[in-house]
């Protein structure tokens, strides 16, 4: 794909951010609208979306190694961030906050409407998998420990149980176990058009969410992490999708999906263990500012 469509495909994404963000600006509506808003995404559009993309595309045991890899990517960028914490000299909620931020991506609220620009059904459907198995599972499990040591101890989670009943996961898996199985037209065609709320809905929600105030004094520990984040993640996982992942379409996804900015169930989670929810925002508009550049270049790296 050359740099004209890229830029394209980032340029239309972003044009929902901007009407998320013109909304809160003029007081039509404010970030904590955004929550109502994540409320449809989660629980009605992303399991609509992921049913119907996953239960109409081809399968492949090419699948099976994206989340294979997510998962190195995530070990590797802990340790790294854990690195990078101490030589900071940072400690305890920030500390854990800086970790967070440096490993875990948006890759549903990002990584879909991108994946699927990108290369289509066969994009998102990657991106599915790499996302439910992979970055997701990490975050609601390892993520979980991280935050809990690092900030509020006392806050009791069933990590299985959180798996198992959010509400994507249970999409595909239902897919999965449907697939084989045909499905009324009329069942198909109304799922399809619950997805495609999903890519507007999505990044007006950003929009509304995002804090330009909140960079303060932050910007220079937010800048390590967007390095980290947007770079070097990134290029590990183009190093093991060259060596794992045999066709180009999967190693773009796996290097879409380490690279995309920090994860915005990062900030639902400091609220809940009580890291510090303001360098967690001002590393999600970092992240995501600088993602309009890495995410083009990376691709272009590939095939």
């Amino acid at each position: 794909m050359d740099v004209g469509s890229l830029l394209g495909v980032i340029g239309g994404i972003l044009g929902f951010v901007a009407i998320g963000v013109i909304l809160r600006v003029t007081g039509l509506l404010t970030a904590e609208d955004a929550r109502p808003l994540n409320t449809v995404l989660v629980w009605v559009a992303l399991p609509a979306l992921i049913f119907s993309a996953v239960k109409r595309s081809p399968l492949s045991m090419e699948f099976a190694m994206l989340p294979v890899v997510g998962w190195i990517v995530v070990v590797v960028g802990l340790g790294a961030a854990w690195g990078l914490a101490r030589l900071l000299k940072l400690e305890g909620p920030t500390a854990g906050a800086f970790i967070m931020v440096a490993v875990f991506g948006n890759t549903a609220y990002v990584g879909y409407p991108v994946a699927q620009a990108l290369l289509g059904d066969a994009g998102l459907v990657r991106a599915i998998f790499s996302d439910v198995f992979g970055n997701t599972a990490a975050v609601i499990s390892i993520g979980t420990i991280i935050a809990s040591h690092y900030g509020a101890h006392d806050v009791k989670v069933n990590t299985l149980k959180e798996i198992v009943t959010f509400p994507p996961f249970i999409a595909l898996a239902l897919a999965l176990v449907l697939h084989s199985v045909p499905v009324p037209d009329l069942v198909t065609s109304w799922l399809e058009a619950l997805g495609k709320l999903v890519v507007p809905v999505i990044m007006i929600s950003v929009g509304l969410t995002l804090k330009p105030r909140a960079l303060g004094g932050h910007f220079a520990h937010a800048s390590v992490v967007a390095a980290m984040k947007l770079v070097v993640l990134p290029l590990v996982a183009l190093g093991l999708g060259t060596l794992l992942l045999n066709d180009v379409a999967s190693q773009r996804i796996a290097v879409l999906e380490a690279g995309v900015p920090t994860m915005m169930m990062i900030m639902i989670m400091g609220l809940r263990f009580k890291l510090d929810v303001d360098f967690i925002a001002s590393a999600i508009l970092v992240t995501m500012v600088g993602s309009v550049v890495t995410i083009p270049l990376l691709q272009l790296l590939i095939g």
